[in-house]
């Protein structure tokens, strides 16, 4: 019998209370899991806001993960790895797939989420019916490489002298690490954006009016996850980074029991473009996908949404069909 739900609440993930919003026109639809970034970057607000249209094929779940916003409180320094918040995740799967009476659930990521969703894909297939990936995570060393190298290249083109100076003192990242941690990472990030490595659409921007204002504006979170996101973002970036930064995919997560589709942004200079191929063309799956959005940066779900949207559906939709002729309830 199908429902409609509209449900904010709390539910205890490796033994810490965190913030979901789990929302749909009809619960017999499957249900798709997002997997936001930062790690420590909440998404709610743009999930459940812009791409409330997915409503029509999907039960949305949004998720905020250990540390971040909502799920701020109590979260310990020592708990925020990789391997924590995967675990958190696959349990929250488990619980998504009990509370829909679903055999298997979707899950999708970008950016951090992508990294997080490619080792939950990895480590727990068994109620995932498929990944999606956007702003693929594929190697963290290389990724700051390339991304450090596209901003000064891009500063000394547009003869902006002041931003060359500023990333010359900061220096080539280390092992994925900038110097000053969490300072030279946004140093880096600021300027990369204002050179639309991030995106196109937000390349006259700051950081602030493209990404924190649009989630203090959008009444999706109370006061308690709003001081949870100022609090969170810096905090859990700091405790995780030296671990996401020396990420390689390829070597942690080679083989896929279940669909794996990437779909990303042939512009993307956050995580480099250049490096997803190759690490696409080397891991194995069931059934694996590389769909490039031509006119997309860091996140083409924003640059290219309706195209995004509809080959999400397209591509899910034959993944449940196939689920269903074998008997699996999606």
């Amino acid at each position: 019998m199908s429902t409609k739900i509209d449900s904010k609440l709390k539910v205890t993930l490796g033994g810490l209370p965190q913030k979901i919003h789990v929302k749909s026109n009809d619960t017999t639809l499957p249900v798709l899991l997002f997997l936001h970034g930062g790690p420590g970057v909440i998404n709610r607000h743009g999930v459940l806001g812009a791409h409330a249209d997915l409503l029509d094929t999907f039960t949305l779940a949004t998720w905020d993960q250990r540390g971040s916003g909502g799920s701020y409180w109590g979260a310990a320094r020592e708990t925020l790895t990789v391997q924590q918040l995967t675990d958190d995740a696959a349990e929250l799967v488990s619980r998504l797939c009990k509370r829909f009476d679903k055999d298997k659930i979707f899950i999708i990521g970008g950016s951090w989420g992508s990294e997080l969703g490619t080792h939950l894909a990895y480590q727990y297939p068994a109620k995932i019916a498929a990944y999606v990936g956007f702003g693929q995570m594929v190697d963290g060393t290389r990724n700051e490489e390339l991304s450090y190298a596209f901003t000064l290249d891009a500063a000394i083109a547009a003869g902006d002298t002041k931003a060359v100076a500023v990333l010359e003192e900061l220096g080539k990242p280390e092992r994925g690490q900038y110097k000053g941690g969490f300072a030279g990472m946004m140093t880096q990030r600021r300027i990369m954006m204002k050179y639309g490595g991030y995106s196109q659409n937000t390349k006259k921007r700051s950081y602030f009016s493209s990404i924190v204002k649009p989630m203090l504006l959008s009444g999706e979170y109370s006061v308690s996850d709003l001081i949870g996101v100022a609090l969170g973002y810096k905090y859990v970036l700091q405790a995780m980074w030296p671990e996401v930064g020396s990420t390689d995919l390829l070597a942690a997560c080679p083989k896929f029991e279940i669909p794996y589709f990437i779909f990303d942004g042939r512009l993307d200079q956050n995580t480099p473009a250049e490096l997803v191929e190759d690490y696409f063309n080397a891991i194995t799956a069931v059934h694996k996908e590389l769909i490039w959005f031509e006119n997309s940066g860091h996140n083409p779900m924003g640059d290219e949404p309706e195209r995004f949207k509809t080959l999400l559906r397209e591509k899910l939709t034959a993944v449940v069909k196939a689920e269903q002729e074998r008997g699996v309830v999606l």
